[in-house]
């Protein structure tokens, strides 16, 4: 991965924690913790939706994905909170 793509991937991954953010509500995780979720969401939704074999085109269906991951990682934690 470039430089640049590294660079994407983490822009992606905090707009995907933002906006996981706003969807799910709650107490939330902060400014910095969801943009971690974010993160962590960006690389489980590209690893759960490659292993379908569902591949995002753009940046708007990576986006899609990561905040899908995203989502799916808040649920995770907010089971293995409980």
């Amino acid at each position: 991965m470039s430089l640049v793509g590294f660079i994407s991937f983490l822009l992606i991954g905090a707009l995907a924690g933002w906006l996981s953010g706003l969807i799910v509500k709650g107490s939330g995780f902060g400014a910095l913790g969801n943009i971690l979720v974010g993160i962590v969401g960006a690389f489980l939704g590209g690893l759960v939706f490659g292993l379908l074999g569902i591949y995002a085109g753009g940046i708007l269906g990576r986006l899609i994905f990561a905040t899908l991951g995203a989502l799916l990682f808040v649920w995770l934690l907010r089971f293995i909170k409980k």
